[in-house]
């Protein structure tokens, strides 16, 4: 089992604490590390993670990871998730690869649809639901063809590149992995077409043993059964305080249906203690 820290946001009043917490986990042995992304949230979303002020006042998340992982060494570090429409896919796709090639091929690439109206607005176009599959469908094609080809034409109906040239190529081959985090039915087939990793959130409404067997039979169809691996867990903590044996029975859940990645949150008033908790107690035994 591969552990991901995530819950931390990517809120301005939380850069010390996400500096602390990647020097941690890249210290204790945790896999990755992944942020939202996000220009801005608004009260109601935010309120949800736990931030009542400052909910406009975030990084940008890419650039944030730059500098981490300047500051690490092992760690990988991505997103979940990009909302692949919120940025024209080219730029997307220099901007990851040049985190990938300053961190030594340590990114992920957080793959989702979007929901924030007010952000599209604000930083895009919105479009209703099925459009913004749609675009993100062919931002994963156009972003993987100009990491994997010399020369990229591209005609889609959202996006249309000629002669496109992406160098240099990120440094992980074929490209840095896409991790879908989408929950609802076609994204969860484009997860089973696309994703190197897909993870399921435990709120999910049909189900995570369902999604599931829904990722399994679109990456059938795409040729790639064994091209897709799983990650159960949560990005907000599973209670106020650490709780070693709960910790450990959401994990043995989660590897008991397939999982071998699990997205690991803990209490914000005591996360570096926690995860260190969590390195000492909980790691050992799936290591």
């Amino acid at each position: 089992m591969k552990f991901i820290v995530a819950g931390l946001g990517n809120w301005y009043s939380m850069w010390n604490l996400i500096r602390e917490a990647a020097s941690a986990a890249d210290r204790l042995g945790f896999y990755g590390l992944a942020i939202p992304d996000h220009y801005i949230w608004g009260r109601e979303a935010a309120a949800w993670e736990g931030v009542v002020e400052g909910f406009d006042a975030t990084l940008e998340s890419w650039a944030a990871l730059a500098y981490l992982s300047a500051e690490t060494e092992r760690l990988k570090l991505g997103t979940l998730v990009t909302p692949m429409s919120l940025r024209p896919p080219t730029i997307l796709a220099k901007v990851v690869s040049t985190v990938d090639i300053i961190s030594g091929g340590r990114v992920f690439l957080g793959v989702g649809a979007g929901w924030s109206r007010r952000e599209f607005e604000v930083y895009s176009d919105w479009s209703e639901a099925a459009v913004r599959v749609d675009k993100t469908a062919e931002a994963v094609e156009l972003v993987k063809k100009l990491w994997t080809m010399e020369r990229v034409d591209f005609m889609g109906r959202y996006y249309l590149v000629r002669n496109g040239i992406l160098e240099p190529k990120p440094i992980q081959k074929p490209h840095p992995p896409l991790v879908f985090g989408g929950e609802h039915l076609r994204m969860l087939r484009l997860a089973g077409k696309y994703a190197d990793i897909c993870y399921i959130p435990p709120w999910i409404k049909m189900g995570f043993e369902k999604a599931l067997l829904t990722v399994r039979a679109a990456a059938s169809e795409a040729g790639r059964c064994d091209m897709i691996a799983f990650a159960g867990g949560r990005t907000s903590p599973l209670s106020s305080k650490f709780d070693p044996g709960a910790y450990i029975r959401d994990v043995e859940k989660a590897l008991g249906i397939g999982c071998s990645y699990y997205v690991v949150s803990f209490p914000r008033d005591s996360y570096i203690q926690s995860m260190e908790a969590f390195a000492s107690t909980v790691i050992p035994s799936y290591t």
